[in-house]
């Protein structure tokens, strides 16, 4: 059972130039040469304010109602705030910093920055919210040195901003500049390689890096897009969406997509957590998309809901053509459900899609245009964006080159030259493989991150994302997440976390006997194959730690970080006892 692409949808064809080299590596690319593109963000603010004045561009909660803002009203409130920036004496070296979850005075602040060449930061919130020492935004706040700072609530940022001895200044307070002829020339002075934004990305360890995020990388990602899912440019998009815009996904994927095509955004309060995903059913009872985005996680907790409710399913699946899944692999179990539902709403007429590439891609590297039968492909390149696939450790590594590709790390030189090889791929940490290695067109599949994967004592390699998309499916849905262990041991094991509210009422003999059954059914599907699945696990009674590096406010746990901060929970995982679920 395969949900088809929708048939009333225009995608570029599935093809793909291919060379391989003598010492096994792979270069892609798309047959489509990259068109014409803006020269920045702000153009397509001007553009839709002149074709479409009227239009719905940004939409957010204000209590029952909906706060509505037009392409028209919108630009008259960038050029405010732009004019107000350059009389505080704002420029490259001295960005805007945003402390703050989605909202529209959000959007109009890094707009109005953006429109005049000053680079906006927004800051994760977690950082300042969910943080017990600020040590991540003191890092960031050291090194851009911000000449204004705004906190959509001064009083719950109040700890933080004391924190980096800063102070607020309300968007209310911009907006009562009058514009002039320096907003104007501002704008005609961007070129493409002025950096429009700094997006912070913290890997495992250490501080966060800035990643620089030039006019360029921008319009020309936008324009791949366009050229990779033409109907983009054919109805505007009408989108509801939480995912961050401090992330490249929620904040470039997604709000350029909508602002370059004319569309309208929805901010969705809610986020992938119990008792917040609750909000976002609300919003989707409210508004049907006609493009749905989320993450893994956030779709494990939305399903349930779906599934339950008649008139949120009618509600969200009656305008919806394409419905979209990135930043981790999809676990199948979730495909195949989120695909009972669309037939059952749609009849098939609904494509299910998906993309891949990272802050430093802007974030498309490549792109779903053509029917998948199942998780995991992550589709071709897109015009203008190489790929080079190089032999490591028994996987390919793959490396992105293009005009969506940062020129490098905001202060970080060395950080910079590491990222490159000497063909000036940027090397992206991940794996990949060929869905079909007789015929590239059928896609590229992600195949984990390259630093993850490790040996056990025997040399066997373990593929550690394919291993935690597996166990993810067997426990579903009590296994929200699993962190997998075993270097340089006999065995694979498993730090397990826990969906809180399939898990809430189980009594942990019950619980114990279904970790135990999908550590079972995995063995049985995997015969000899000891590095292909967990013999033992560990349930995990802290969540991971933001402060610690263990988890994105995306959602996304980080391996690596984990494991070296529970260490001595690995030692427990091998050593046994009462605690340690094994077969």
């Amino acid at each position: 059972m395969t949900a088809r692409l929708h048939s009333d949808l225009r995608f570029a064809p599935a093809q793909v130039l291919t060379e391989r080299r003598a010492d096994g590596t792979i270069l892609l690319r798309s047959p489509q040469k990259l068109g014409p593109h803006a020269h920045a963000v702000g153009e397509w603010l001007v553009q839709w304010a002149a074709r479409a004045p009227s239009r719905v561009f940004l939409a957010e909660r204000a209590g029952e109602a909906w706060r509505k803002l037009t392409y028209r009203d919108a630009l008259e409130a960038v050029r405010r705030i732009g004019q107000a920036l350059l009389e505080r004496g704002l420029d490259a070296a001295r960005p805007v910093a945003i402390l703050s979850d989605n909202s529209i005075d959000h959007a109009l602040l890094a707009l109005g920055a953006m429109h005049v060449g000053i680079p906006a930061v927004p800051i994760s919130p977690a950082y300042s919210l969910m943080s017990k020492d600020f040590a991540k935004l003191k890092a960031i706040f050291r090194l851009v040195r911000p000449g204004l700072v705004y906190a959509a609530d001064p009083a719950k940022f109040g700890p933080a901003l004391a924190a980096v001895g800063a102070s607020t200044t309300p968007v209310g307070e911009l907006l009562g500049a009058v514009p002039d002829r320096r907003v104007d020339s501002a704008f005609a002075a961007i070129g493409p390689d002025t950096v429009a934004k700094i997006l912070f990305t913290s890997g495992s360890t250490g501080e966060p890096k800035g990643v620089i995020n030039t006019q360029r990388m921008l319009c020309a990602n936008q324009q791949m897009l366009a050229q990779g899912w033409p109907f983009v440019e054919e109805r505007p998009p009408v989108v509801v969406d939480w995912l961050p815009w401090n992330h490249t996904f929620g904040g470039n994927h997604n709000f350029n997509m909508v602002l370059s095509n004319g569309g309208t955004l929805y901010v969705d309060g809610g986020k992938p957590a119990p008792g917040l995903v609750e909000t976002t059913v609300r919003n989707l009872k409210e508004i049907s998309p006609t493009m749905y985005f989320n993450v893994p996680r956030g779709y494990d907790l939305l399903l349930p809901h779906l599934e339950a409710d008649g008139a949120l399913r009618a509600s969200f699946f009656r305008d919806l053509d394409v419905l979209f899944y990135a930043a981790a692999a999809l676990p199948q179990n979730l495909w195949e459900r989120i695909e009972r539902l669309a037939i059952a709403e749609k009849g098939g007429r609904l494509a299910m899609l998906s993309a891949w590439g990272s802050t430093e891609t802007a974030p498309l590297a490549t792109q779903v245009h053509f029917p998948m039968e199942r998780a995991g492909v992550i589709g071709l390149p897109v015009a203008g964006c190489e790929l080079k696939l190089v032999p490591a450790a028994g996987k390919l590594e793959a490396r992105v080159r293009g005009a969506n590709v940062t020129p490098g790390y905001y202060k970080r030189d060395e950080l910079t030259r590491a990222a490159f090889d000497e063909e000036g791929f940027y090397r992206i940490g991940d794996a990949v493989k060929l869905a079909d290695p007789a015929d590239p067109a059928q896609g590229i599949v992600f195949d984990g991150r390259v630093a993850e994967d490790f040996k056990l004592s025997s040399g066997t390699w373990v593929h550690v994302g394919a291993v935690r998309v597996k166990l993810i499916a067997a426990g579903n849905p009590l296994i929200q997440d699993a962190v997998i262990a075993g270097h340089d041991r006999d065995a694979v094991g498993a730090l397990v976390f826990l969906n809180p509210a399939a898990a809430r009422d189980l009594p942990p003999g019950q619980l114990r006997a279904r970790m135990a059954e999908a550590l079972r059914t995995l063995a049985a599907e995997a015969g000899a194959g000891s590095s292909t699945h967990p013999t033992r696990l560990l349930v995990m009674t802290e969540p991971p730690s933001i402060d610690a590096n263990e988890i994105t406010d995306k959602g996304y746990v980080n391996q690596r970080a984990v494991l070296e901060r529970r260490a001595a929970l690995v030692e427990r995982l091998y050593a046994g006892g009462p605690e340690v679920v094994a077969i």
